[in-house]
């Protein structure tokens, strides 16, 4: 290839920042755990921490720990009512495409 065109296709790559996001983005998602946690949350609206565990079949401290990683990415909200927490996705473009995604292994 010649190298104009590789300078070129380089420069591709130069945002830097935002290809380490995305990564982060799809490495939380990358564990089983996390990924069932999201699918949970793609298909309701809003679940508490327990409610999540039950279904899961891991502890709430596990739980726990997994949504305070998927919140620091931006990927779900933390809503607070008395001594329970409920947790929502955001709005991000991640959600948009795991929704997509999982509604197209839905149909397999």
């Amino acid at each position: 290839m010649q190298m104009s065109k590789l300078k070129k296709i380089k420069q591709e790559l130069r945002n830097a920042k935002a290809i380490e996001s995305c990564a982060v983005e799809f490495g939380v998602i990358g564990d089983p755990t996390r990924l069932k946690i999201c699918y949970l949350l793609c298909q309701h609206k809003e679940l508490s921490v327990g409610d999540i565990a039950e279904i899961v079949g891991v502890s709430i401290s596990a739980v726990s720990r997994t949504l305070k990683k998927l919140q620091q990415t931006g990927l779900v909200n933390r809503r607070r009512d008395y001594k329970t927490v409920y947790y929502s996705m955001s709005k991000s473009s991640l959600v948009k495409i795991l929704k997509e995604r999982i509604s197209d292994y839905e149909k397999i």
